[in-house]
């Protein structure tokens, strides 16, 4: 099993395969627009802004599993993101992360990286940092601000594509 064998629903429920994203570096992020967390969103365009250029994309999954902090329809929550935070990296269709409903993604994911964490998610921006390969290498809580991963995903940036 490969990250690449998931496929997801974009803003207009149109099926999306993360084969899309073969090569690249991933930063998975579930998010939400009325979260103590939202500011995230600034660093995280960031974080597109400079290495977007060298293989790097972020895919944004909003969730209203934490306290209904994601509210409104896919195109609502699209044009709160890109006007309030100018962001440009791809948003898809909101998903459950956690319970009997998740998504089979984030099912994968915490299963890849569950650790002292726990599998649950607990809240909105839990990131995953996948390398080149499509092979999950990091997770980081909420509490980690975008800044902060910079330095990893420079060093996934530089490794070579194993396939």
């Amino acid at each position: 099993m490969s990250i690449y064998e998931f496929t997801v629903k974009d803003l207009n429920e149109n099926s999306v395969s993360l084969a899309n994203y073969k090569g690249k570096v991933l930063l998975i992020v579930n998010t939400a627009t009325q979260c103590g967390f939202t500011p995230q969103y600034e660093g995280i365009q960031k974080l597109y802004e400079k290495y977007q250029p060298e293989g790097f994309e972020i895919l944004d999954f909003p969730c209203d599993q934490f306290g209904h902090q994601a509210p409104g329809t896919n195109e609502e929550i699209n044009q709160f993101c890109s006007m309030r935070y100018h962001t440009t990296f791809p948003r898809f269709a909101r998903i459950d992360v956690n319970g009997e409903h998740a998504d089979p993604l984030y099912t994968y994911l915490k299963s890849q990286k569950g650790g002292i964490l726990s599998s649950n998610i607990k809240w909105n921006f839990t990131k995953f940092l996948i390398d080149r390969s499509g092979a999950v290498v990091q997770r980081y809580a909420a509490t980690v601000k975008p800044e902060k991963i910079a330095d990893d995903i420079e060093r996934l940036l530089k490794q070579p594509i194993n396939s």
